[in-house]
């Protein structure tokens, strides 16, 4: 009787320091998953606006770039300039409850709703390129578009001889483009011999021919023509040498692509571009929607300078 309480109480032992061995496993084990859980992989959702566009596949590339050498997972959709699409992104992305969004809207007033939304379910959201209003996002990547547009009006009257008739192909939903603009204006107004005589939209490169097109027949006496962006000089380029006027006519764009530096260099009529640098924009969105995500303090507003590209090469 003896005998058999003794390895009974042996076996007790053994089998109490497996249960305790196996319990200790199993917390190892589970706070291995903490860990694991706790150095997840990030998730930032993208929304661009178009893909369309030298500028914004350069954008992407360059996000997609840095989010792979931090190893981020990057969701992109592209909204092709279609509000709804956008907003109904937005919200898939709130609903995988990602880390971040990063977002380029086709609205910069249709967005803010979805902007505040992703907000209050405790998502950052970075604009690049192109800000959002009526809302604050945790922080703007983008070009000095107002500066740009200084540039840009600096140029035309270095083109036209500080005096003459200028017209504008806008964009006017789009608050870099309204920045552009004003910039434009702003270095225009201090030429008194200058007066803008047309403001016509035109968004793609199609809308901007038409628009180029009438404001020369409109005016024949016009001198030179500003495009928000590339696809609107380069259509201006195109209307004003197919009317003939290329050494009256004079066209200022902006982005600068590859296209638009190949055009200033060839076409008389295209007399410089300003330069934007998608790649640094879309380096910078990354970077600081990691910052956001880790708590880290950002500036609301990273400016990116522009420069500008004549047909003696790029002055930054």
């Amino acid at each position: 009787m003896k005998k058999f309480s003794k390895l009974a109480l042996i076996s007790l032992v053994v089998s109490t320091l497996v249960l305790l061995g196996a319990c200790s496993n199993s917390q190892s084990t589970s706070k291995g998953n903490e860990g694991q859980k706790g150095e997840k992989e990030l998730v930032i959702g993208a929304s661009l606006l178009t893909q369309q566009h030298p500028f914004y596949v350069s954008l992407k590339n360059s996000m997609e770039k840095e989010a792979k050498s931090k190893g981020i997972n990057l969701e992109v959709s592209v909204a092709n300039q279609d509000l709804n699409k956008q907003l109904a992104d937005i919200e898939d992305f709130i609903t995988k409850d990602v880390d971040a969004i990063i977002l380029s809207p086709v609205d910069s007033k249709g967005v803010a709703g979805a902007i505040a939304k992703a907000k209050a379910a405790n998502i950052p959201v970075i604009t690049v390129d192109v800000a959002a209003t009526g809302v604050k996002p945790n922080a703007h990547v983008a070009t000095d578009n107002l500066a740009g547009g200084k540039i840009a009006g600096e140029e035309m009257a270095k083109a036209i001889g500080g005096k003459g008739k200028v017209a504008i192909i806008d964009y006017p939903t789009i608050k870099s483009v309204i920045d552009r603009v004003t910039g434009f204006k702003q270095s225009i107004s201090k030429y008194p011999n200058i007066k803008v005589v047309a403001i016509q939209p035109g968004v793609t490169r199609p809308e901007a021919l038409n628009a180029a097109q009438n404001m020369i027949q409109a005016n024949d006496d016009l001198n030179g023509i500003f495009g928000f962006g590339d696809d609107a000089a380069l259509a201006a380029v195109a209307a004003v040498k197919s009317a003939g006027k290329e050494n009256q006519i004079k066209v200022i764009g902006f982005d600068g692509m590859k296209e638009a530096r190949s055009a200033v260099k060839n076409e008389k009529a295209f007399f410089s571009v300003v330069t934007q640098h998608p790649d640094e924009i879309g380096k910078q969105g990354v970077d600081t929607a990691v910052k956001v995500i880790k708590g880290e303090s950002v500036e609301t507003l990273i400016p990116i300078k522009p420069g500008v590209f004549s047909k003696n090469g790029e002055k930054k």
